[in-house]
């Protein structure tokens, strides 16, 4: 969430990232709340002053054997005055926490101003896209039975995946590939739950504006995770690190669930868009003043990850359009996929700035005292399957019908 000095003293900078991103922005809510606010303390301080300054003479009069029984009613109204205004200072203090999680966190100066995707920036583009002397074929037909959709339709539902034989193998040897890539790196590998409470959802973002979207428990209140961001950074959640623990750099493997609830109509062929699908997340939280160099540091590896797989890739840096609710700024990662002839989104790595932090309040103490800070939070895939399996298989493919496979 969005710090509430900013709320209050710039509220037109909050507008137009609303605008840019295409959110809405209780903002005026909020600011006539505040005013209350200020308003309430203001009058549960004057009753306490009163009240003390009642306490003072209650006891003057008792010690001169005097009677006091005005001073005392009149303390009680008082204390009542102020349970009431306490009260209603709790109501509005719960109204403003509530509108504030509606807030989007603002976009970096350096993001492109558009509504969609057509404004994205492309940074570069690494690799030549392969070329064949026969037609290449998409990785479902080239999969064939070994994509069984009918198996996987029977046993959950469309939009599932149920992959056999080598192509079930493949995707396991990605995964742990990629898994020893990443400790390799240096980070600190977590083996975290699948599922995720209400308060884990709402720190990172998810909740309330992508309810609809996630796999619901109803019984437990539980979510299935959309992503492996949300476990792994609420790790951290409710925390004071100690300058010396960061940069926390962890990653880890999860399963996905999404509803896509907004994506009908888009192409939903073979791999290219499902309900589960499989991801190795990374999640980095450093010092405010390191969290440009740590996206720029996330986005070389997730790089290398695609150079070392031979995988076509490119980077564009997201517009506030196509920006999601919590990031501040954010790489995405396509890779060429040549049966489909089309570029496939397999990574995002974003900066959310303080954002989550002050949602999830994880804190750190500087090493040289003073207040605490909110530590900067950034995550990225490295990678998500199985887009990467489409590219691979599309790319790799003989005339023979054999896959050719860099790994």
């Amino acid at each position: 969430m969005l710090d509430r000095a900013v709320l209050r003293n710039n509220p037109d900078r909050v507008r137009t990232a609303a605008v840019n991103k295409g959110e809405p922005c209780p903002i005026d809510e909020w600011l006539e709340l505040d005013e209350k606010r200020r308003s309430l303390l203001g009058e549960i301080e004057e009753l306490r002053r009163r009240r003390n300054e009642l306490s003072n003479e209650v006891s003057s009069l008792k010690k001169e054997g005097k009677e006091a029984g005005p001073q005392i009613l009149e303390s009680r109204k008082t204390g009542g005055g102020i349970a009431s205004f306490e009260k209603d200072l709790d109501a509005v203090d719960g109204r403003m926490s509530e509108l504030e999680l509606h807030f989007p966190n603002i976009p970096d100066p350096d993001v492109p101003i558009g509504s969609d995707e057509t404004f994205n920036s492309i940074i570069r583009t690494v690799g030549e896209k392969p070329s064949f002397d026969f037609k290449a074929l998409p990785h479902w037909e080239l999969l064939g039975g070994l994509f069984d959709q009918e198996a996987s339709g029977s046993v959950t539902g469309s939009n599932f995946i149920l992959l056999r034989g080598w192509a079930a193998r493949l995707q396991r040897i990605l995964i742990n590939w990629m898994m020893d890539f990443h400790h390799s790196a240096g980070m600190e590998e977590i083996w975290v739950p699948f599922l995720a409470n209400r308060k884990s959802m709402t720190s990172t973002g998810q909740i309330p504006k992508l309810e609809d979207d996630m796999y619901h428990i109803e019984k437990d209140d539980l979510f299935l995770v959309p992503t492996g961001e949300v476990p792994l950074t609420n790790i951290y959640r409710d925390s004071i690190l100690q300058e010396d623990d960061l940069p926390v750099r962890i990653f880890c493997y999860s399963p996905c669930f999404r509803r896509e609830a907004g994506s009908y109509g888009k192409d939903t062929r073979g791999l290219n868009r499902v309900h589960q699908f499989e991801k190795v997340e990374m999640v980095q939280m450093v010092k405010p003043e390191n969290s440009e160099t740590s996206l720029e540091e996330m986005t070389a590896h997730v790089g290398k990850l695609l150079e070392l797989l031979n995988l076509t890739y490119r980077i564009s840096l997201l517009s506030t359009g196509d920006l999601s609710f919590a990031a501040s700024k954010c790489y995405d990662f396509e890779v060429w996929s040549a049966g489909q002839e089309k570029w496939l989104e397999v990574s995002s790595v974003s900066n959310f700035r303080d954002f989550q932090s002050r949602r999830g309040c994880i804190r750190y103490r500087p090493a040289s005292g003073g207040k605490l800070q909110y530590v900067h939070t950034l995550n990225g895939s490295g990678l998500a399957l199985p887009r990467i399996m489409a590219a691979l298989i599309e790319n790799g493919q003989t005339e023979s019908g054999k896959i050719v496979l860099p790994i």
